[in-house]
């Protein structure tokens, strides 16, 4: 090796251990002193522990697997969990354990991707750097080195349309409001919500600069954008012979918000590739891994295979010719959601069109579907198998562990050499974490995992030392909630619009295969467990207010029962006991700090500068939150969750208004007029989404008090179900 070469060798491995001593000085500030960092060569991901003299020694290829391995040494030596939410404390012992072995593991694939769009709506959109902080050391720890990283490319796109002739009003109010910007990206919906702050373009970009500096400093690989096809309508103006096609309706928006498609063989379609690409680079840099996906849940302009292959290839040659070592990195969700459409023949030409190894496929939504089994494996093309878990950031709790086990291990096995990585595709997150963080860890063990082994495990490093209630709980979890695939529109009966049978709408499906008397004994041993982490409050929080979600069924059809029977007496006792449920519910999530709509609110009207943007962005809050769209979408409540605040004021008025209604109809010996009521839960809707009022964001009582004291009110009830 010259001497030139090995200095440069030396140098980039000297920021690896740079990096990765600064994230253990962030994380465990305590023991950082006691913790030595150094490169272990190897052309795998590989770290290695153990223990010298009065230190710690984590060794690893580079920075991403060194944080891999001070998160093993925190997780199965000192006990302690390390949260994705910035707010959370991590708790370590008062004295450095001793690691009594040393411990060496490698990576099973070189690919470990995290987000989706749509998170960047339903949970960060209104983050600042402490909450993108703590979310980046958590991808380290947990060996995520292929982020999604599509924050202020809005100020991108605002630099090439002004380029191509657009005025500031006409590429802003193109823009969505920032909560909906994923769909707007998407090429689902442009103008809702618009036009978009200029002080919101420019402070993304700066926060985006942050992102990308961290990232790439723990030896991730940031996944930026490329131009797939969306342009303004408005372009039509500037370049009228340009072949610019609506994409149609999009889930119920009218025709003014459609999205615009310029064709691929346009010649206008490679400069704005060129020049969006040149903008970006020059202000974030590249890794040469673009996201682009075009025709997402729209419809192609046409569905011949040849025409299909035609695009493909122009688009990624429109990438290659701007960036040589360009890749593109496309979701299969497409394939999944309108499989009826993507046949065989169409897949295959579709992705056979861009050169081997050039095109590299998230398959999505493998704890569902695995489109890798009814495509050859994507006919030879890069993969990552993907676990999503979450829509809409609804907090059902929910996820088939041994499931996922199960898939990914076999995908490891038979999924072909092309199987590139694992990957998470959830789209918002703040409820589950188990799911995730055991996608993640499969990564670094060499065979099947024994579940109730390591669910065990995580009971014990989520509430800081062997806690034998604790680990029963856990067991229940896995038995009845984890041992239920998540899926698309979950929430419990008190998240639906009312209705006297099963649920209202498709974003709200309550229903659950599991007993729920089984998840209340868990309920009960989380009570039992007496610890004071913050994970641990989070835990029983939820687990509660699944419980008593689940419960909230049994009342409601009790409630029904004396509707058809005319029963007022009933129909009261049963009524209050909702109302009264629904308020007992939000005192329980109003406990936690992580649970508070006021939060969401309050993070959101941070981000203005002016009274007028402040809110602004607090009606766009609201929306995606409640009625998502414009009146009678069919999208009201996707993105419903279980928060204080939210759950009397909208979900319980909701349930309120419908108790009142029905008692008022069989005491005037009437039929409940269910198309009235219809209409005036949808004109609750939209005052509540148009409202102001505040809501805390400091959390009230003790968790485990209050816990305790709804267990002892309901236990005897559910129970006995």
């Amino acid at each position: 090796m010259t001497s030139f070469v090995f200095f440069a060798w030396f140098a980039s491995h000297a920021n690896d251990t740079d990096a990765a001593r600064s994230l253990a000085e962030r994380i465990v500030p305590t023991f950082a002193t006691h913790i030595t960092f150094s490169i272990l060569s190897s052309p795998k991901d590989i770290f290695e522990l153990k223990w010298q003299g009065n230190k710690l020694v984590i060794s690893g290829n580079n920075a991403n697997s060194m944080a891999v391995g001070l998160n093993y040494y925190l997780k199965y030596v000192c006990y302690t969990s390390v949260s994705w939410y910035s707010s959370d404390r991590i708790v370590m012992p008062s004295k450095m354990p001793v690691l009594r072995e040393t411990v060496r593991r490698k990576a099973r694939c070189a690919n470990r991707f995290m987000l989706n769009y749509c998170t960047f709506g339903y949970t960060m959109p209104w983050w600042k750097w402490k909450e993108w902080e703590r979310f980046i050391d958590w991808m380290a720890l947990n060996g995520i080195n292929m982020p999604l990283a599509i924050t202020g490319q809005e100020y991108v796109w605002y630099n090439v349309w002004k380029k191509f002739g657009l005025t500031d009003e006409e590429i802003r109010s193109y823009f969505v409001g920032p909560a909906f910007l994923p769909w707007h990206r998407m090429a689902n919906i442009d103008h809702w919500e618009g036009p978009l702050p200029m002080s919101w373009l420019t402070s993304q970009v700066e926060l985006q600069k942050k992102i990308l500096a961290r990232e790439r400093e723990l030896d991730m690989r940031p996944v930026l954008p490329a131009f797939a096809g969306h342009v303004p309508e408005v372009l039509k103006t500037k370049y009228p012979k340009a072949k610019i096609t609506s994409l149609g309706e999009w889930s119920g928006f009218a025709k003014k918000y459609e999205s615009y498609f310029l064709d691929p063989f346009d010649t206008l379609f490679n400069p704005i590739q060129k020049s969006f690409l040149q903008e970006q680079t020059k202000l974030f840099g590249t890794d040469h891994i673009y996201g682009t996906d075009p025709f997402n849940e729209v419809t192609p302009p046409s569905w011949e295979p040849d025409y299909l292959a035609r695009v493909a290839k122009t688009i990624y040659t429109s990438m290659s010719d701007v960036d040589a070592k360009a890749q593109w990195l496309q979701m299969t969700w497409i394939f999944y959601y309108d499989s009826s459409k993507w046949t065989t023949e169409r897949i295959k030409a579709y992705l056979r069109a861009v050169p081997q190894d050039k095109l590299i496929l998230l398959d999505y939504f493998c704890d569902n579907t695995e489109v890798w089994k009814r495509t050859e494996s994507f006919y030879g093309q890069p993969y990552l198998w993907c676990y999503l878990g979450n829509f809409g950031g609804n907090t059902m709790v929910s996820g088939d562990l041994r499931e996922t086990e199960a898939r990914i291990e076999n995908t490891f096995r038979n999924g072909g050499t092309n199987m590139w990585g694992v990957g998470s595709t959830l789209e918002g997150f703040g409820i589950n974490p188990i799911m995730y963080e055991y996608v993640f860890e499969k990564v670094w063990n060499q065979g099947k995992v024994d579940v109730d082994e390591w669910v065990n495990n995580w009971a014990t490093r989520r509430y800081g030392s062997i806690n034998h209630d604790a680990a029963k709980a856990w067991q229940i979890l896995l038995n009845t909630a984890y041992a239920e695939r998540a899926g698309l529109g979950r929430a419990t009966l008190t998240n639906s619009r009312p209705v006297f049978k099963d649920f209202q709408s498709w974003t709200t499906n309550p229903l659950i295969k599991y007993d729920n008397r089984e998840l209340l004994k868990g309920w009960n041993l989380l009570n039992e467990a007496k610890t004071t982490t913050d994970v641990y409050k989070f835990d029983l929080v939820n687990v509660a207010k699944q419980v008593l979600g689940n419960y909230f069924k049994s009342v409601r059809d009790d409630f029904t029962s004396a509707y058809q029977t005319k029963d007022v007496q009933k129909l009261n006792l049963k009524g209050n006991e909702m109302i009264s449920l629904m308020n007992d519910i939000d005192t329980l999530l109003a406990s936690n700090k992580n649970s508070l709509v006021g939060t969401w609110i309050e993070t959101a009207q941070s981000m203005a500068e002016t009274s007028a943007e402040k809110r602004y962005f607090e009606q766009d809050a609201r929306k995606i939150l409640t009625v998502w769209g414009e009146r009678g979408g069919h999208l009201v409540d996707y993105a419903n969750r279980s928060w204080a605040g939210l759950t009397k004021t909208y979900y319980g008025e909701r349930w309120k208004m419908f108790v009142q209604e029905v008692i008022d109809a069989v005491q005037d010996n009437k039929s409940f007029d269910e198309e009235k009521f219809g209409d005036e839960v949808r004109e609750f809707e939209e005052r509540w989404a148009g409202g102001n009022e505040k809501f805390t964001t400091v959390p009230k009582g003790n968790s485990l008090e209050i816990s305790r004291m709804l267990y002892k009110k309901y236990a005897v009830k559910i129970s006995s179900e």
